[in-house]
């Protein structure tokens, strides 16, 4: 059987590309199995730095596959998926969303669970685009789940924080579809860009992202997920803490000792 994900990596850069274009890239078994897979051997290695989730073909992912999800243990995928999207949240290691196409129901929730996600917006210079995997129609979403019958449960955990309240009830409860801009104005996409600038777009975050200490990109991504203490003087003890750890850790002194010397700190991947 072909393998449906893809694992590959070079200088700091996991790229994990869904391949399954026969079936718009859904959620088979298979392919959720693979993306776990390649997602734990990325995170496990000390050299990935950033991880790039993409797609072939002119879908992104439409969510699960319907196929699989009819009769006799119709529940299985859903029991599994939120592990995928936890593993994608709770990620240290920065992770990319890269979007050429739709984005459909569990689709979406991939690309909420990442901690940055850009998309091609429908535009002129489509599959013509430096490349561009697509058909020139862009990226767009929809909560699709009530119009076949059943709820957006599982996704809507990492997509509620993402979006505008009244976005989040408007686009749930009707199933319509939207635009790559409509998705960044609502906090869903850090950036729609022209299909043409989609590949410079992920390549700049992916060298900014580089940049930053591994442990201290960690840490600051477990701050974002915190819940914040009631009391914010325990807040601001837990942050000194914090704080003060990293500015006396290896890695911090390095960083400082770089900039100082004017040269890339030692964790910065070369090419």
């Amino acid at each position: 059987m072909s393998e449906l994900v893809h694992l590959d990596v070079e200088a700091g850069r996991a790229t994990i590309t869904l391949d399954s274009p026969a079936n718009r890239n859904a959620l088979s078994a298979q392919l959720r199995r693979e993306l776990r897979e390649h997602l734990d051997t990325a995170l496990a290695d000390d050299a990935v730095r950033v991880v790039v989730l993409t797609h072939t073909g002119t879908v992104f992912c439409s969510g699960m596959d319907l196929r699989e999800s009819r009769g006799a243990g119709a529940g299985e995928g859903v029991q599994e998926f939120p592990g995928i999207l936890a593993t994608l949240w709770h990620s240290p290691k920065p992770v990319i969303a890269r979007l050429s196409g739709p984005a459909r129901a569990g689709g979406v929730g991939l690309v909420a669970a990442c901690d940055i996600a850009i998309a091609a917006r429908a535009g002129s210079d489509g599959a013509g685009g430096a490349g561009v995997s697509g058909d020139g129609r862009g990226a767009t979403f929809a909560f699709s789940e009530v119009r076949i019958g059943v709820v957006p449960a599982v996704i809507s955990v990492p997509v509620v924080p993402r979006l505008l309240p009244r976005a989040a009830e408007e686009l749930m409860l009707t199933g319509e579809t939207f635009d790559a801009d409509r998705a960044a104005e609502i906090g869903l996409l850090n950036r729609a860009v022209d299909p043409s600038a989609l590949d410079a777009e992920v390549t700049r975050y992916t060298d900014m992202l580089a940049r930053g200490g591994p442990r201290a990109l960690a840490a600051t991504k477990a701050m974002l997920r915190r819940a914040p203490a009631a009391d914010m003087s325990e807040d601001f003890d837990a942050m000194l803490a914090l704080s003060s750890e990293f500015f006396s850790s290896a890695e911090g002194q390095e960083g400082m000792t770089a900039f100082a010397e004017k040269r890339a700190p030692n964790w910065v991947p070369r090419d």
